[in-house]
């Protein structure tokens, strides 16, 4: 199996080099509208969204900024296929502007600018981001009223464009080898993600990248990761048009899906290119990592007196369901530089 993984440097705004309708899924985190660390990339889209600030007009720079967004989200609605997923990960803010201290709900936002566009929510995602500091709330110390609880919590929003779920040839092969196990649906498929960190193994950045690492804001290679897995069968392409340093990339190898990114800084894409090379060890240990913990799954499930009914075609282990039995992890092989990007083999996981 082949896929492909290219990168444009350039503003998602106008999402130029993709076809209509010819993305499965996005997977992206965009900039935080009332982060501070995101003001001078807003306020470079739009001057405005500067001087809102600068005048204390909370308001209207939260509005102008999601504005920005706005745009990105309509190529969205162009590029993605009937019944593909946008899985959006976005924080709320909180915020003093003028003196007034204040949460801008970004999540609300997001929500209602993909419901008018004719987007159906599905059930979203709460993960937990452990917090540097040891203070858990801001304000006025041990006494009530005026202190504020602390955000240590993101969503991540699930939309489905057109209404109906995707159709798939009987028996589709590519579908059902991206099975995923019963115990990882029970575990991926809860409202709320409290263990994301440190699961999968982290693809480390070189010293010298921290601060474009500190600048892109990069989520767990878990979360993407799961999303992949959750929302796309082989052969689909994942979008992030938020690429940063390229995490939604990272697990699309990983996972056996193609990819597509988009990225305003080309200072990302050479720290990447660097550590493109560690994508076969990278994806074998996060196969090797499933299998591992399905192992572990099922010997507790005898321990605990109870039987499996079905056995797995690729591998020496019982599986809960029918569906699982087709089961068929990959790993990347070989990694080749193309223009815009990478060609990568992907063979059955190794597991010796």
């Amino acid at each position: 199996m082949e896929t492909t993984h290219r990168v444009f440097v350039g503003d998602s705004r106008t999402l130029s080099e993709i076809d209509d309708e010819s993305v499965e899924l996005v997977v992206t985190s965009p900039p935080y509208p009332m982060i501070e660390m995101w003001d001078d990339l807003f306020t470079d889209l739009d001057p405005a969204i500067g001087e809102a600030l600068e005048s204390g007009d909370g308001r209207d720079a939260f509005e102008a900024m999601h504005a920005q967004l706005d745009r990105v989200w309509d190529e969205l609605e162009r590029v993605l296929v009937d019944g593909g997923i946008a899985c959006i990960n976005v924080g709320d803010a909180t915020r003093s502007v003028d003196g007034s201290f204040r949460v801008f709900s970004n999540h609300a936002r997001v929500l209602e600018a993909f419901e008018s566009r004719g987007f159906d929510p599905l059930p979203d995602v709460l993960w937990r981001k452990p917090a540097n500091s040891a203070a858990k709330f801001m304000g006025s110390g041990m006494v009530p009223p005026n202190a504020y609880v602390t955000l240590e919590h993101e969503y991540i929003l699930l939309f489905r464009k057109g209404g109906e779920s995707r159709d798939f040839e009987p028996r589709a092969d590519r579908r059902y080898e991206a099975a995923y196990f019963w115990e990882e649906r029970n575990r991926w498929f809860s409202d709320v993600w409290t263990e994301v960190r440190g699961e999968l193994q982290g693809l480390a950045f070189e010293d010298d990248a921290g601060e474009l690492r500190d600048r892109s804001a990069a989520y767990p290679l878990e979360i993407p990761y799961r999303l992949i897995c959750m929302y796309s069968a082989y052969g689909d392409t994942v979008l992030d048009p938020f690429w940063g340093t390229g995490t939604t990339t990272l697990a699309a190898m990983c996972a056996g899906r193609n990819s597509l990114g988009y990225e305003l800084e080309d200072a990302f894409l050479d720290v990447f290119e660097r550590r493109v090379e560690e994508v076969p060890s990278l994806s074998r240990s996060v196969g090797r990592s499933r299998l591992q913990r399905h192992r572990e799954f099922v010997t507790r499930r005898r321990e605990d007196g109870k039987s499996f009914e079905y056995e797995a075609d690729y591998y020496d282990t019982p599986v809960v369901t029918k569906m699982e039995r087709g089961l068929r992890l990959r790993e990347a092989t070989a990694v080749e530089p193309i223009e815009d990007g990478y060609r990568i083999e992907h063979g059955p996981l190794s597991i010796e």
